[in-house]
């Protein structure tokens, strides 16, 4: 019985020692295998692998994924206009030297972000203190993506990582000169108003100048047409005067003189003095009268 007991404790200690030297590595990872903190191999194909029993070796395990690091908050920095602005960025990175990024963070993934945030805040800041704070939101905001990656790209070789990429989520003023920068917001759209206004007034002075000057002239031919029509028409009509007077002369002498006395005696409270043997009464006394005297007129 004894012995059983034996051979069962032997069999548990020998298949944990056998388990103990086997471990699988997953696609997703890296194995590394160190004695003594000392690193023996690095393993990143997937599958069963063997190894010392510990304290002899031990193994860890890193992620080869793509990793994010994304900061918690916005970092403030200064333009080269002496304004400060908050820059919100992340990175896209992953471990392509394990041995190398085991040796500088012995795995320690946290203690790897943040040597990875020192290297992304400076090259920020050494980016964004040779621009102004309009070539950072928009005019040169690519070439700024650019030169950062290129200078966090040198860096994380050093550390056996890539970097995949970056790219600035936001840039922002801070609280304090958010209102002035509303201001002068404000100020410069009441600009760009105002002297739309004044284009407008111009246009419209412009406008009307040209309206009324146009009016002038189309009265000044109108005018001048109807002169014409009417000097044409008094033409024609002393032209049938001519003609009549000289068919007639005598009837239109008549003609005349009864027109002058309508003209003359519209109301009944007309009043002339006057000779009446005068030629005005002539044909009063009669439509043929000749050169005889005139009759006493009577009202």
């Amino acid at each position: 019985m004894n012995r059983l007991i034996s051979f069962i404790i032997i069999a548990l200690i020998a298949l944990s020692i056998l388990f103990s030297t086997l471990f699988v590595v997953d696609q997703r990872q890296y194995a590394i295998v160190f004695a003594l903190g000392e690193v023996k191999q690095v393993i990143s194909e997937p599958g069963l692998h063997f190894k010392l029993p510990p304290p002899f070796q031990n193994v860890i395990f890193l992620d080869k994924r793509i990793l994010t690091l994304d900061t918690p908050e916005a970092d403030r920095f200064i333009t080269a206009e002496k304004k400060n602005i908050l820059v919100d960025a992340y990175v896209k990175w992953r471990i392509v030297d394990p041995r190398l990024y085991f040796v500088s963070f012995t795995g320690d993934e946290r203690r790897a972000n943040d040597r990875m945030s020192q290297i992304v805040k400076a090259a920020l800041n050494e980016e964004i203190t040779k621009r102004t704070v309009r070539e950072v939101i928009s005019g040169e905001r690519g070439k700024v993506m650019d030169a950062i990656e290129k200078k966090v790209v040198n860096e994380a070789k050093q550390i056996g990582v890539e970097i995949v990429d970056v790219r600035l989520k936001r840039v922002d003023y801070v609280e304090q000169i958010n209102a002035s920068v509303y201001d002068r917001m404000k100020s410069e759209r009441a600009r760009v108003a105002n002297e739309l206004r004044s284009t407008g007034a111009a246009e419209s002075e412009k406008i009307r100048a040209d309206a009324d000057r146009q009016r002038t002239v189309i009265l000044a031919e109108a005018y001048r047409d109807a002169e014409k029509i009417r000097g044409d028409g008094d033409a024609r009509a002393s032209q049938i005067y001519a003609q009549a007077f000289g068919q007639n002369p005598e009837f239109f002498r008549f003609y005349r003189s009864l027109e002058a006395y309508r003209s003359s005696f519209k109301d009944r409270n007309d009043l002339m003095v006057i000779d009446p043997n005068s030629e005005f009464f002539r044909y009063f006394k009669s439509a043929s009268a000749g050169t005889g005297a005139a009759a006493p007129a009577k009202k």
